[in-house]
């Protein structure tokens, strides 16, 4: 009888570690959206460097724009996102409560309005009467708006269609739209028929700078902090070596074809593609320029004069009187020792 009931108590032991463990396993899940801008950090996503790093199982989704991830953050179906900091100003203003722990890049040549060979758009003077089309509560559909406004036109001067990348290119090539305001791969695409009238750092030096970051559900934020700092630490690798090491990322470098076979488009595309990105360091990340500072950081800022002209727009009815609590710089300060 002492046998049976020591077996039964290291068997029940057993169960009991086996149901820990089990549940344990699945708490280290967790789903992460992109979407298709050529970053160094996508050779993670590919190589499963992510995955090691922070020892979680993740779920990488693809999506077609950023509104598109926040939709899937509030109904809980993904913790950690990729997004532009114009869907991200309506997200925070209707009442999502997410971080953004690491700026990918800020407004440069990787986004751009691109007009149609034979459109008869040569300046911007010649947008007025014009169609052109954005994704939908994108950072390129903000600009576009913004960049309309400051020549003194309105949408009644200029048709602007918010519909999904693919659908730009396939308009664009059809002829029924003169312009798109894009990034990659439907740049490359538009750039084939069309030439680039301004860039996305031409339209933020006029007043409208934008940002692209990585951002968490703040439920997720708070449970596991040590996530970021890990999945922050697999972006800032990658974002050395392609500082420090241009060869690494060549039209021929096994970086560039991992990440064609991830994000899609050809090898070449991306590596040309990678060079019209405008990265901050960490350090500089982490001033009160960028995440840190409080109600000083520079993104919170951005944020809330993005809101405040969305709500010019009538595409959001609210501007909160701070959005400082949506970022931090938590992931990307150095521990103290």
């Amino acid at each position: 009888m002492k046998l049976q009931k020591t077996l039964l108590a290291g068997l029940f032991g057993a169960l009991s570690f086996a149901a820990a463990f089990t549940a344990d396993a699945a708490d280290k899940k967790v789903v992460v959206g992109y979407q298709t801008d050529a970053l160094p950090s996508s050779v993670a996503i590919g190589n499963g460097d992510f995955a090691k790093a922070t020892g979680y199982d993740i779920d990488f989704r693809k999506f077609n724009s950023g509104a598109d991830i926040f939709a899937a953050i509030a109904s809980g179906d993904v913790q950690i996102g990729y997004v532009g900091s114009s869907p991200f100003a309506a997200a925070t203003s209707r009442g999502l409560d997410v971080k953004a722990f690491y700026l990918s890049s800020i407004s440069g040549i990787d986004e751009a309005l691109v007009v149609r060979n034979g459109s008869g758009i040569e300046t911007l003077a010649d947008l007025k009467g014009k169609k052109l089309a954005a994704a939908p509560v994108s950072t390129d559909h903000y600009q576009l708006l913004a960049l309309i406004k400051s020549l003194g036109l309105t949408e009644k001067d200029v048709q602007v269609f918010a519909i999904p990348q693919p659908q730009i290119v396939a308009g664009f090539n059809r002829g029924d739209i003169d312009g798109g305001f894009v990034w990659d791969p439907a740049l490359t695409e538009l750039k084939k028929n069309g030439k680039v009238l301004i860039t996305s750092k031409e339209v933020a030096d006029k007043g409208a700078p934008t940002f692209s970051a990585w951002v968490s559900a703040a439920s997720f934020a708070s449970k596991d902090p040590e996530f970021l700092k890990k999945f922050a630490g697999v972006i800032n690798k990658y974002y050395a070596s392609f500082d420090s090491d241009k060869a690494a990322w060549g039209p021929d470098s096994d970086n560039a074809k991992l990440l064609a076979k991830t994000l899609g488009g050809t090898p070449e595309q991306q590596s040309a593609a990678l060079k019209n990105l405008t990265l901050l360091t960490p350090e500089v990340q982490a001033s009160d320029a960028w995440l840190g500072g409080g109600e000083k950081s520079g993104a919170a800022k951005i944020l809330k004069d993005t809101a405040t002209f969305l709500k010019e727009q009538g595409k959001v009815s609210e501007v909160l009187p701070s959005y400082a609590a949506f970022v931090t710089p938590d992931a990307v300060v150095a521990p103290s020792n």
